[in-house]
């Protein structure tokens, strides 16, 4: 399937994701076949439920009991719809890649596009953002969502001790720094450039930062290279270390994404290959999956 038209031009990266020459089956890292086996089965449905719902099939999408009832994240991050929002959103800012990024971790941040729509985005001028704050802190609840933990007590004792005052404040004060950082990288790693961050940043927000160096590889793929050593987060791990216990999971992501998978997705006819970051993803989405058909797990109903 043709990735659809609004899809293909929002963001600036899918020419990194065409599939050419990828190593023969022979030469893929040494991991176990038949569960790698069964998570191409995940691939395949839910690609298949995506693109039923983009046309416009009723449902069910799939006559698999928990994928057809159960909540999952899309294999491409690129098609949710809070990442879709979020880049469209920000998409005008892109010539000012400061103003780009400060908003882009604001929005990650705040996870709820109700919110960001209502309070408006983040600038450079103090006045201005202290208008933010004001709407911010007036606005109903819940203001944040839950996609993305945020742990208060990185900020509690300093002079921004709560999420508003972090968001009008301090974001603001250090972005340009980390922006004029990450414009002279040249297709390093997320992996790589969280080390490079985070002290810049002079708060341990690592899940944060992964998140947010994601959509800039997808705004900058110049800057940022989603196919090399890529950070494994908890939920994905026990996964990945089925595949092959003896190797740090970071690099084999990065080595996964040579091994030969039918997305069913194509950019100008090329068919998409799936990168570090995705293959991070489908560990993540398909330990839920494992779990719900053990009997076990959290349940989030399908809506």
């Amino acid at each position: 399937m043709e990735l659809p038209e609004n899809i293909k031009t929002l963001y600036r990266h899918w020419s990194y994701h065409i599939q050419e020459e990828l190593s023969p089956i022979g030469d893929r890292p040494l991991i176990d076949e038949s569960l790698f086996r069964d998570m191409c089965s995940f691939i395949d449905e839910r690609m298949l439920i995506w693109q039923k719902k983009v046309s416009l099939q009723p449902e069910p999408y799939s006559t698999d009991p928990i994928l057809a009832k159960y909540r999952f994240c899309n294999i491409f991050r690129e098609l949710d719809k809070q990442t879709i929002f979020f880049h469209t959103l920000l998409n005008p800012l892109r010539d000012d890649f400061s103003l780009w990024l400060l908003n882009m971790f604001y929005c990650r941040m705040v996870a709820r596009p109700e919110t960001i729509e209502s309070v408006g985005l983040l600038s450079f001028d103090t006045m201005k953002n202290e208008e933010v704050f004001g709407r911010l802190i007036s606005s109903s609840r819940p203001r944040f969502g839950t996609p993305y933990v945020f742990p208060i007590s990185v900020i509690q004792k300093s002079p921004t001790p709560t999420r508003e005052r972090f968001i009008a404040e301090y974001l603001p004060s250090v972005m340009k720094v980390i922006a004029a950082e990450i414009q002279t990288w040249k297709k390093k790693s997320v992996y790589d450039g969280l080390q490079r961050i985070i002290p810049l940043f002079g708060k341990n927000l690592y899940f944060l930062w992964t998140e947010v160096l994601i959509d800039t590889a997808y705004q900058f793929p110049t800057y940022i290279n989603l196919f090399e050593r890529f950070p494994i987060g908890p939920g994905s791990a026990p996964t990945l270390k089925r595949l092959n216990p003896a190797i740090d999971l970071s690099i084999l992501v990065q080595q996964l994404t040579d091994v030969p998978v039918n997305t069913a997705l194509q950019f100008n006819s090329l068919p998409l290959k799936l990168s570090a970051e995705n293959w991070e993803g489908v560990g993540c989405e398909f330990r839920k999956y494992t779990n719900l058909r053990s009997g076990i797990g959290r349940k989030r109903l399908y809506r």
